[in-house]
């Protein structure tokens, strides 16, 4: 008796009350051996079900999931109220092809200046970005064959490695000589098809790239899917000329933070090679930080783009829900789900997305997306924002280096533009955390249901058979409690958004974590990493929103920190421009990481 608890209707919340309580979670940290076993006890029939129960109930989710009436309606997929056009941002057609609407995109950059942009005698660090390759080809300094030739011989070395750190685990060296080949020709008779031709982008595991089959980093994936068709983005980007360099690495299935991937090898930062990218798009995002790339591709159901690009020193765009265009993915059928680019800067993050951005028809219909539209970046100005800032949350990070660096930046910001940053609090944390994991563990399991009953499960990885072990557990009640709470979540959030333009906070609360050697071989589990890791991201994925990670400096051990910025519905604008403010603010602080590759070499 007793356990049952009954909570206001999310609009009668008195904010004034609520606490910030720090996030503790419950659960073994395992790896190597000691994994492997706990793996035969969380599966087996009666031990295995009464580990998940208690675990559930140190974790607050039983109390949170089946003890407590929640008074609203559940909202299956993100509602978002009616949101007025961006003002001062270029209008892109939804409809239009790729490639025009990439070219719309160039009128919002600043003028380009190769004289500045090739200068050899710089001394500071600073990546290539899609304008100088643009430049380059365009000049005959090298040619889409030339630079193709250069990532082709670095992927090789990287695959012959031991242990293996793949960034790609599909790759094939003539199919992208093809490509080339073809881009060469193009520049060749003058008629590129856009300033994205001859650029090479990595495509995450989970996304159809023709030839291959996505197998999101499994085993097996391939043996039960025939199809090797391009998803809609990847098409899109095709279309404007892209060079694919293959399918990048990635946790599997998306099911992890880290990167850590038994089955092909655990991609290294190229920031520090004894630690973690980040996940799940560890591969698209480590391929951009060694300068291999100049964007990638990756799919964001729980911050999967934010983490890695934190972790890795690169930017990370996760749009709206419905933004893009999820179909032929292995995630298209989520409600938490997006693709997204990760680049090394806000400009080429805007270059493609431009090209890859265009809701389904389906989500057309349900979430009535508001006109796609971009940033002029060439009117600096950002006018006088408010940034929502929670402090008890922002500062619960494993190491104030983080927190630091992030709170200098909205000082700079201040000073610089006259932004105001603007005390708010966020209520009901632990039960977005806890609607995030059901929602998407529930529909994980509604997709992979079918393969596992067929003896597929087996053939997971470790971590992954521990996640759906607990995914398992959940119950339709559950999942439409999550819902419930889904909806009560996106009032608060709403009505924060009533009195700032921005939520910020630090993209991780953590940096790189090290790779422990044990975990290469067999995986690992640390719900403390992954806690640190995902503090911050999940308001994007459960209710849609749109954020940016963008990087900021480093900690004293010299490992990239990514502050992020959280929009309203439909504000991917909005959040870019305000994202190149802070990216000029911090491009002082650029180091070259310690796995780094000039593919460009102009001189």
């Amino acid at each position: 008796m007793g356990k049952k608890r009954v909570m206001l209707p999310a609009k009668d919340v008195d904010l004034s009350a609520v606490k910030y309580e720090p996030e503790v979670i419950q659960a073994p940290h395992l790896t190597g051996l000691v994994l492997k076993l706990f793996i035969k006890i969380i599966e087996a029939p009666v031990i295995g079900p009464a580990i998940i129960s208690y675990l559930k109930k140190q974790n607050k989710m039983v109390e949170t999931l089946r003890n407590t009436v929640i008074p609203e309606a559940p909202m299956f997929k993100p509602e978002f109220p009616p949101q007025d056009p961006e003002p001062g941002t270029f209008l892109l057609e939804e409809d239009g092809k790729p490639e025009e609407r990439v070219e719309t995109a160039l009128k919002c950059l600043p003028e380009y200046n190769p004289a500045d942009s090739l200068n050899s005698e710089l001394t500071e660090f600073r990546y290539w970005k899609i304008r100088d390759f643009a430049y380059a080809y365009r000049s005959s300094l090298v040619t889409p064959s030339m630079v193709a030739e250069r990532i082709i011989a670095v992927i090789e070395d990287f695959n012959n490695e031991k242990p293996p750190a793949p960034l790609l685990i599909t790759f094939d060296a003539e199919e992208v000589r093809k490509q080339a080949v073809a881009s060469t020709k193009r520049f060749e008779e003058g008629r590129p098809l856009s300033t994205l031709d001859g650029i090479f982008v990595a495509i995450k595991d989970d996304i159809g790239l023709y030839p291959f089959i996505a197998k999101g980093a499994t085993t097996w994936m391939d043996e039960v899917r025939s199809t090797n068709a391009d998803a809609v983005s990847v098409s899109r980007l095709r279309s404007c000329g892209v060079i694919f360099v293959g399918k990048a690495n990635m946790h599997e299935l998306g099911m992890g933070t880290t990167g850590n991937n038994p089955n092909y090898g655990t991609t290294r930062n190229p920031h520090a090679l004894d630690r973690y990218t980040g996940g799940s798009s560890s591969g698209p995002a480590a391929i951009v930080a060694s300068g291999l790339c100049s964007a990638a591709l990756g799919t964001d159901g729980g911050g999967s783009i934010r983490i890695p690009s934190s972790l890795c020193g690169v930017v990370g765009l996760k749009t709206t829900y419905g933004r893009t265009d999820m179909t032929g993915s292995l995630c298209d059928s989520g409600t938490v789900e997006i693709i997204g680019p990760i680049a090394s800067s806000v400009e080429d993050v805007m270059l493609v997305y431009a090209a890859i951005l265009g809701a389904s028809p389906a989500d057309r219909i349900s979430l009535r997306p508001a006109p796609p539209c971009l940033p002029n970046l060439a009117a600096s100005e950002i006018g006088s924002l408010r940034l929502g800032k929670y402090t008890g949350w922002f500062n619960d990070v494993h190491t104030t280096d983080i927190s630091d660096k992030c709170e200098d930046i909205l000082n700079q910001l201040t000073k610089t533009y006259g932004c105001e940053v603007v005390e708010i609090v966020i209520p009901e944390l632990h039960e977005m955390r806890t609607a995030h994991l059901v929602s998407i563990g529930s529909e994980t399991m509604a997709s992979l249901n079918p393969d596992c009953e067929d003896g597929k499960g087996t053939r997971l990885t470790y971590d992954t058979r521990i996640s759906m072990a607990l995914f398992r557990s959940f119950s339709a009640s559950d999942y439409v409690a999550s819902q419930c709470l889904r909806r009560r979540v996106m009032h608060h959030h709403m009505e924060i958004f009533k009195k700032v333009d921005f939520i910020v906070t630090p993209t991780t609360g953590m940096t790189a974590p090290k790779i422990p050697t044990s975990a290469l071989k067999y995986g690992e589990t640390d719900m403390q990493v992954t806690g640190y890791l995902m503090r911050f991201i999940l308001a994007g994925n459960l209710l849609g929103l749109p954020a940016v990670s963008v990087p900021v400096g480093y900690d004293k051990q010299g490992l990239p920190i990514g502050l992020q910025l959280i929009g309203r519905p439909w504000g991917e604008a909005s959040l870019l421009r305000l994202a190149s403010a802070v990216e000029e603010l911090s491009a002082g602080s650029k180091k070259r990481p310690a796995s780094f590759y000039d593919v460009l070499k102009t001189n």
